[in-house]
């Protein structure tokens, strides 16, 4: 890595790291309950989101996960919230049979909103950060089906399976989103065996999509459990929705993008801690200057990383 690239965005500090958080939500059949990750040190400090996946793993599609991500995103300035959604396989036994089960779009979306109204007591439940967090500064991110609900609280719109009726959960304090690995679109080719399973998939609308977003797609992330046109379908998010928009296509990677869901795991298909590095300080780099309009964060970073022979990606933005 370059000195540029750590120039960008500064050198790391401490992490504090506190779970779980517990919000009690009415209506909801568990407690929410979340990880806080944050720098020991440093004010104003924006806010990221991260919505997980829904692995095969028990621990990984929880607050325990993404490891990799919070812990560069905390130690670069970013205060990282991680929610245990109802999708969970740490939740199964308790909300198999829950209203919205098994998908619980609607309530994945909703945690975050959850978490947004109570980012004060948050806050105040961690020891030393009280008062460091800049509440207007707010991100998110998303893994897989992490990124089909940052897409519905980006803006994309929705049509419920039940009803047939388009529902809107754009949440408009998240000024930029992280979109990893995302869903693609529906129609006709949404073709695998996994299409009738998780048919609301295919309901998502990404045309009203319009906040910041930056689509990460691997360009070996060949989905055909849902569909069989390939690892372009990843690219939906940006292809089919208006600016702005950056996508950035990572070079081998496939559905796990090197590791990102947690170290060392034995589901990881494409194991690259380089590229995990690299990602994270991308994903990083373009929230901050998202958050920080001027910023040269993704501008030098995407020079050193996306540019050269050692390039780990390409990005293209609108």
């Amino acid at each position: 890595m370059s000195t540029s690239t750590t120039d960008a965005l500064g050198a790391p500090v401490p992490v504090l790291s506190l779970s779980p958080v517990v919000l009690t939500v009415p209506g909801r059949p568990v407690d929410l309950q979340v990880r806080v990750s944050a720098p020991a040190t440093g004010t104003s400090l924006p806010v990221i989101l991260l919505s997980h996946g829904h692995g095969p793993s028990n621990n990984l599609s929880s607050l325990n996960g993404y490891a990799p991500l919070a812990n560069f995103w905390a130690a670069h300035g970013f205060v990282v919230v991680q929610p245990t959604h109802l999708t969970s396989s740490t939740l199964t036994h308790l909300v198999a049979d829950a209203p919205g089960a098994p998908d619980f779009w609607r309530s994945r979306a909703e945690d975050m909103a959850h978490i947004l109204d109570r980012l004060d007591i948050i806050e105040n439940a961690v020891p030393q950060l009280a008062g460091r967090i800049d509440h207007s500064k707010v991100a998110l991110a998303g893994h897989s089906l992490g990124g089909f609900t940052a897409a519905l609280l980006l803006g994309a719109g929705l049509t419920d399976p039940d009803t047939g009726n388009v529902v809107r959960l754009v949440e408009p304090r998240i000024k930029a989103g992280v979109l990893l690995a995302a869903p693609g679109r529906g129609g006709d080719v949404l073709n695998g065996p996994m299409a009738e399973r998780w048919p609301i998939i295919g309901a998502v609308d990404f045309s009203t999509m319009t906040a910041p977003a930056l689509v990460v797609a691997g360009d070996k992330d060949d989905s055909r459990h849902f569909t069989d046109i390939g690892p372009d379908w990843h690219a939906d998010p940006y292809t089919l929705a208006p600016g702005p928009k950056t996508l950035l296509t990572l070079f081998d990677a496939e559905h796990g993008l090197g590791g990102i869901a947690g170290y060392d795991a034995a589901e990881t298909t494409d194991e690259n801690p380089a590229r995990v590095a690299a990602l994270a300080r991308l994903t990083a780099a373009y929230l901050h200057t998202r958050l920080h309009p001027g910023a040269p964060a993704w501008q030098t970073t995407c020079e050193a990383l996306t540019t050269g022979p050692g390039a780990v990606g390409h990005v293209e933005s609108k």
